[in-house]
């Protein structure tokens, strides 16, 4: 197979789909990688490294895409790529269609076969190639969310871990799943006090174990989201139904009684946000004030840091590569079926309930058309 990896186009996106390691890899399984020109450049990855294992380093964009059977990317593709599409590509990346109605009409007129990181499924059920990039945001929203408490950023002039005599700040988040428990981590690893909401009271006692006690779990109602809000100098959320548009758990109201110069951090910002008043932003204009509290929804954060994230992703995401490369989409999608949850686009054909249901439009599985 020829797989294309073009460098990213979206606002400061630093990832690379395909390491060199992984190109070696597949070098040697027989197939053809081509390479945009720096495409992972910004990861530390220069194109030496990857003529050394074995790479055709292009110099467009326009060739990789033209040339792939099946291009291998990080984020969605944005505007100006959907030129690119064509029928009988497979697209293999985060998509997060739920908000994206443009992008869904684009991969659906071209005939894309889309998978989407964020919806393969192992298993167990879990979703791997989502994982990896959760556990970056989770742990990188709180050292987001403790910089933009500085007063340069607008915040509250908090020191999130306080000092002898002074208490440490608190963070609220919303989400119990990947996200937030490596937000939790965090916060208590910088000295704060964490207050974790979940719906799951399940899921709430494995958290009180995990932490030992050390995390103030609390069942997820209004009442209680409205209540820890308000005492919030972090709000982090980390809302995820997969697939979906997230719900607006925290809403404008809640924000309205938060302290001014707090600071929110919406993780679930890519599925359209878990909080009312976040809309996406870019790492250009990372942040904005909404009723006095700083609000930053990047919708690629762990861009922010491309080496440590292009090597978690790739960990995850490369043994699908080689198996889609080795066998080809269609019989993949036959023969895994946590690659076939993986197939939002196929032939024309939306094939994901979720996104179905946030656009509202018809679908089909994708165990009907292969």
């Amino acid at each position: 197979m020829i797989l294309g990896v073009p460098k990213e186009v979206k606002d400061h996106e630093s990832r690379v789909g395909v390491t060199p390691a992984g190109v070696k890899a597949l070098v040697e399984a027989g197939h053809t990688v081509l390479v945009e020109q720096k495409a992972g450049a910004l990861s530390a990855m220069p194109d030496e490294e990857y003529e050394a294992a074995g790479a055709k380093m292009v110099a467009s964009a326009d060739d990789v895409w033209r040339r792939a059977e099946m291009v291998v990317k990080v984020k969605e593709p944005v505007e100006s790529e959907y030129r690119h599409f064509r029928e009988g590509l497979v697209l293999f990346t985060y998509l997060h269609l739920a908000p994206l109605t443009e992008l869904t009409d684009a991969l659906l007129k071209k005939k894309v076969t889309g998978i989407a990181y964020e919806t393969v499924r192992d298993r167990t059920g879990a979703l791997p190639l989502l994982t990896p990039m959760s556990e970056v945001a989770g742990r990188l929203s709180v050292q987001v969310g403790a910089e933009y408490l500085t007063k340069e950023h607008g915040g509250r002039g908090l020191l999130l871990g306080g000092v002898p005599g002074v208490p440490p700040g608190n963070v609220c988040i919303i989400g119990g799943g990947v996200v937030g428990t490596n937000a939790a981590k965090m916060a208590l690893g910088m000295g704060a006090k964490v207050t974790l909401v979940d719906l799951s009271l399940n899921r709430l006692r494995e958290l009180d174990d995990i932490f030992n006690g050390r995390v103030f779990t609390m069942a997820s109602n209004s009442y209680n989201i409205e209540r820890a809000a308000r005492e919030a100098d972090l709000l982090v959320g980390g809302v995820l139904i997969p697939g979906a548009a997230a719900p607006k758990i925290v809403t404008k109201t809640m924000v309205a009684k938060m302290k001014k110069g707090a600071v929110i951090v919406d993780v679930a910002i890519d599925q359209g946000g878990c909080i009312e008043t976040a809309r996406p932003t870019t790492h250009s204009d990372p942040s904005y004030v909404v009723d006095g509290v700083v609000h930053y929804c990047v919708t690629n954060m762990p861009a922010a840091v491309p080496n440590t994230s292009t090597l978690a992703l790739t960990n995850a995401t490369f043994p699908y590569v080689m198996r889609l490369a080795k066998v080809g989409a269609k019989a993949a999608i036959k023969e895994d079926n946590g690659i076939a949850e993986g197939v939002n686009t196929y032939d024309g054909v939306l094939t994901y309930e979720a996104v179905a249901a946030a656009q509202r439009r018809e679908w089909k599985s994708v165990a009907e058309l292969v």
